[in-house]
């Protein structure tokens, strides 16, 4: 564990020194990236996603892809396509922007349906399928995807069989005025970002999140409290869609991967309870139209009201 306490360090040492004011944003991405899920940021533009995206490839030594979502966007252009080469007289697999390590999906409610479903698969199975055969993604692989609130006219909402893939839904907001002002004075990262080196290597990386899911420990009773948390959900009179199972798994995925960040073997409740809102709120379809801070609201009063685990 020692070992793997000093990488942490070291990179979040690398992201406050060119990421200010996302330290919020920043764990909560390498919490679901550690846990084997992927990051929904929904947030208006200009605000760092592309930045928190390219820092994160960076200083793990991983490739990094992006795709910028249209109407036009084809399934294709994602996952690539199959191009005859006419030295060899056959056909040969052009991979798309999919087989990276880290993929920025901007925009991803722009994107038609068929094109949806065709990252729900490689998000789902680590995998893409073209013309009938299957080709295996890098690993790790990392979506973080964009979507603004503020845009409605041309989008595809997402299905809550998509919603479900990610393992958080989270906003960076803007920086505090000391923080803008840094960034005022200091022009972009960006260009140090390209130019930095890595601080952990892949090898490590897979190898921090192999820890997590074999040496991690979560009591039962801390799986109870989450099984209570779930079935309040399925039993709400104003939610008339509650967590799945797959949602359950990705809460106690991500309360291992908090634990790891804070130097234990084993989950505790603040695990959960720190991060309910960005692991369950998402996933959850309500009856009636509310706001987000109403949804929230209901969500945080059934919280509140599940009995703790005994210690």
């Amino acid at each position: 564990m020692e070992k793997y306490q000093k990488l942490i360090r070291q990179l979040f040492d690398y992201y406050q020194k060119y990421l200010q004011g996302k330290e919020k944003a920043i764990k909560l991405t390498i919490i679901s990236f550690l846990s084997r899920g992927h990051v929904l940021i929904e947030d208006n533009p200009g605000l760092g996603k592309t930045t928190l995206a390219i820092a994160i490839a960076k200083s793990m030594g991983l490739t990094f892809g992006r795709i910028q979502c249209t109407n036009d966007l084809l399934p294709t252009d994602v996952t690539g396509l199959n191009i005859f080469n006419k030295e060899k007289n056959e056909f040969e697999f052009k991979k798309g922007p999919i087989f990276n390590n880290i993929v920025l999906i901007d925009e991803i409610n722009r994107a038609t349906p068929k094109t949806q479903s065709a990252l729900l698969e490689a998000m789902g199975e680590k995998q893409v399928t073209v013309e009938g055969s299957t080709y295996n993604l890098p690993k790790p692989f990392f979506v973080i995807a964009t979507q603004n609130p503020s845009e409605s006219f041309g989008t595809f909402p997402l299905p809550e069989s998509q919603l479900d893939r990610f393992l958080m839904k989270i906003s960076i907001g803007y920086p505090r005025r000391e923080e803008e002002l840094d960034i005022l004075r200091g022009g972009s990262s960006r260009k140090g970002i390209y130019e930095s080196k890595s601080v952990i290597s892949s090898e490590d990386v897979l190898e921090m999140i192999q820890y997590i899911k074999t040496h991690i420990t979560v009591k039962d009773n801390i799986l109870e409290y989450i099984m209570d948390l779930v079935d309040k959900t399925r039993n709400h009179p104003q939610i008339a869609i509650g967590l799945s199972t797959r949602a359950a798994l990705s809460i106690v995925n991500a309360a291992r991967s908090s634990a790891f960040i804070n130097g234990r073997d084993y989950v505790i409740p603040e695990d959960i309870l720190d991060y309910y809102q960005y692991t369950m709120l998402h996933r959850m379809t309500f009856k009636e139209k509310l706001t987000s801070s109403e949804k929230l609201g209901i969500l945080t009063s059934m919280v509140k009201t599940t009995k703790l685990p005994y210690a």
